[in-house]
């Protein structure tokens, strides 16, 4: 696989965790929480981060329910998710981010903002899923 650079949002409507990873080293890390009050807030912070990192694919959390159903999250981040997509230009792909809060809070061990932990988390998913990939 060539090397990509991958941006990570844990989609909230008052709050949006961003990590950055690549696949070189398949290593995900928190970036920063987005807290954006307007649309227009969240997408000039978003372009911001697209220009300063140049990201060749965005990894977005899709919330699903325990029994791995759709609910009414999803379909925000869905949403989200096609509106990078559109105003970028980058593929963007969906990753199951069950549990991802839970295992940021453990690992940030008490309750502080855990969202660009938990876009970590879902991105290091990301990244662990493509490792297991055969390579052509």
């Amino acid at each position: 696989m060539p090397e990509l650079t991958l941006l990570a949002f844990d989609y909230g409507l008052k709050k949006i965790g961003v990590a950055i990873g690549n696949t070189l080293t398949c290593h995900a890390r928190p970036l920063c929480i987005l807290k954006p009050v307007t649309r227009q807030q969240r997408f000039e912070a978003i372009s911001l981060l697209i220009h300063e990192w140049q990201p060749d694919k965005i990894i977005v959390g899709l919330p699903l329910t325990t029994e791995g159903g759709e609910q009414y999250a999803s379909m925000r981040c869905r949403r989200f998710a096609n509106q990078l997509y559109g105003r970028y230009g980058l593929d963007v792909e969906l990753v199951d981010e069950r549990g991802s809060s839970i295992e940021a809070q453990d690992i940030l061990a008490n309750n502080d903002d855990d969202d660009a932990v938990a876009a970590a988390v879902i991105l290091q998913r990301w990244l662990d899923t493509q490792a297991d990939l055969p390579t052509p």
